[in-house]
């Protein structure tokens, strides 16, 4: 996973490292603000340290460098993108990268050039007093703000597939907002100390002297400094929407037209696929696993223009032949049309076909339970239809209100058993709901058997898998008679997997996936490798001997509760 964090060109390794450099400069930037909260010798003290680092050779070289590089590669990716259409927060992410320009050259012009220009003493006190009381110093920790966002987006933009940025979310989420507002009341606390000084007589003449305060003429020298300084940022932006407009207006010399069926008739630049040509001209068009080529729900039939398509790679080809497609059957995500074509969408997202939206499925990462009754044919041979009919409403009255509770749904009754999904807004509550799901069945069987003992009726015994992988949910069935239900892999070893608890003698296996993701520490625990039908590669899970033995797990032990039966 590591490894896969740094994947991509050299333009997006430098963006990653240079965005870097920038974000622990603004962090520890708003540390330094905000020491001014607890005492201005303390924040004065920190910015010595700072100083030390970034007003060397070496450390300016590193900060400017970063600086530049970053801005020009932000403004290299806008002018080579095939199209401005991206989700809101890419779009926020580079609207705010635009606006940090306007309020960071002013901040530049009047620290660091006032400085080695002027030899003015630009300590943060210095900057805060210069801003103090007038609109610039919300102008600035707009500024702040601005670049605080900006880089928080692109962190998460570059670690949201890692499972410990995952976990780690809500507390960072936190800790994002806690770190610009410690910056800014400490903004708001040295200013006001500072503004106390300015206004008495006597103080003021000796601060404008330690801070060789800039005179008349000099501040007009920063401010020509800084209109040119935004007219080159002008000029640069402007040539950025010229490269952009000048590139979109070649393509249309190099574009091809694809009709949809039953849609619009679009006009779209080669060498993008036919899904990013959908998306590009707001086409709606199904694509689970985001344009992976693993779901096949991009598909489309290529009514004209297919024998002027590249042949299938050897992945299309095993993705078409898997879903039994026509032999003019591709996948829009893979296919990159030079020439007019006709297609249709076998799957639309827009509610024609007399469909819904949600029969086209979700692709999740969720957990779910797999239970059956032990020996239910041996027990019920020679019983009346309704005596079976009675025994398995009074089971399935017993244990399912503990799925329920836990935040789980039976997604269908398979005679004497059933499969239930856990549907949580994220996979770890996810898996943590099955858990605790599984140990209050085993808790409510136990009173439904106690129950069964004053009857002087057998006990019931089951079997429980418990696996967590991903799904697709949606309805299945023909239109209008379609149930939601959830289809995968995942199922199929959950099944498997409850199907080998009879051979072990136990009620529970639960696979460590399950476990991982629901923060159990699994070092002690004696799991095994399961060799199942249908599952490519062994699967490693624990054995419970009776389901609410999940309760005593260390781990689980704070967040199990007992079931109300």
């Amino acid at each position: 996973m590591a490894s896969a964090l740094w994947r991509g060109n050299w333009q997006t390794r430098t963006r990653i490292v240079t965005g870097l450099i920038l974000f622990i400069y603004a962090f520890f930037h708003f540390i330094n603000i905000g020491m001014g909260l607890i005492s201005a010798d303390l924040m004065d003290e920190m910015e010595d340290v700072m100083r030390g680092i970034i007003r060397n050779p070496v450390g300016s070289g590193i900060l400017y460098t970063a600086l530049t590089l970053h801005g020009a590669l932000a403004l290299t990716k806008v002018a080579g993108r095939r199209t401005l259409r991206m989700p809101l927060s890419e779009a926020l992410q580079v609207f705010l990268g635009l606006v940090i320009p306007l309020q960071l050259i002013a901040h530049l012009v009047q620290t660091r050039y006032a400085n080695t220009v002027f030899d003015v003493n630009d300590e943060m006190s210095y900057l805060i007093i210069l801003m103090w009381p007038s609109s610039s110093i919300w102008k600035q920790s707009g500024l702040m703000l601005v670049v605080w966002v900006h880089g928080c987006i692109g962190l998460h933009f570059w670690l949201r597939l890692h499972p410990l940025w995952r976990k780690m979310s809500p507390y960072l989420i936190g800790a994002a907002v806690l770190v610009p507002a410690f910056g800014l009341a400490g903004v708001l606390t040295e200013g006001r100390r500072m503004y106390d000084i300015f206004i008495d007589n006597d103080l003021r003449p000796e601060y404008m002297e330690y801070f060789n305060w800039p005179t008349r003429e000099t501040f007009q020298a920063l401010f020509v400094v800084t209109e040119q300084s935004m007219l080159v940022f002008w000029s640069l932006l402007g040539l950025t929407a010229a490269v952009y407009l000048g590139r979109k207006l070649l393509a249309r010399r190099r574009s091809v037209r694809i009709s949809y069926v039953h849609g619009p008739r679009v006009t779209s630049e080669k060498g993008m696929t036919l899904l990013e040509m959908s998306q590009a001209n707001g086409v709606p068009h199904t694509a689970l696993c985001g344009g992976k080529g693993r779901c096949t729900t991009c598909r489309v039939v290529v009514e004209e223009g297919i024998d002027l398509l590249e042949p299938p790679s050897e992945a299309e080809s095993r993705s078409l032949r898997a879903v039994k497609a026509s032999p003019n059957t591709r996948l829009a995500c893979q296919i990159r049309p030079t020439n007019p074509a006709t297609v249709f969408r076998v799957f639309r997202p827009d509610g024609q076909r007399n469909r819904a939206h949600k029969s086209q499925g979700q692709e999740r990462q969720l957990a779910i339970l797999f239970l059956d009754m032990r020996g239910f044919t041996a027990r019920t041979t020679g019983q009346l239809p309704y005596d079976v009919v009675f025994l398995l409403n009074r089971f399935f009255d017993a244990i399912v209100p503990s799925i329920i509770q836990a935040g789980g749904s039976v997604d269908k009754y398979l005679g004497d058993g059933l499969l239930a999904v856990f549907e949580t807004s994220d996979t770890p509550s996810s898996a943590k709901a099955a858990l605790k799901a599984a140990a209050q069945v085993g808790r409510a069987l136990e009173e439904f058997n106690q129950t069964l003992d004053t009857e002087g009726d057998p006990h019931v015994r089951i079997g429980i898998g418990v696996h967590l992988g991903n799904l697709v949910l949606g309805e299945i069935g023909s239109a209008g008679h379609a149930p939601r239900t959830i289809i995968g892999d995942t199922v199929n070893a959950a099944s498997r997997l409850e199907g080998q608890t009879k051979e072990l003698g136990v009620e529970l296996l639960v696979s460590e996936a399950v476990l991982h993701e629901a923060g159990v520490d699994t070092s002690a625990l004696e799991l095994r490798d399961f060799d199942l039908r249908g599952v490519p590669e062994p699967l490693r899970a624990l054995p419970v001997k009776r389901a609410v033995g999940l309760e005593d797990l260390p781990d689980l032990s704070s967040e199990q509760t007992t079931s109300p039966h």
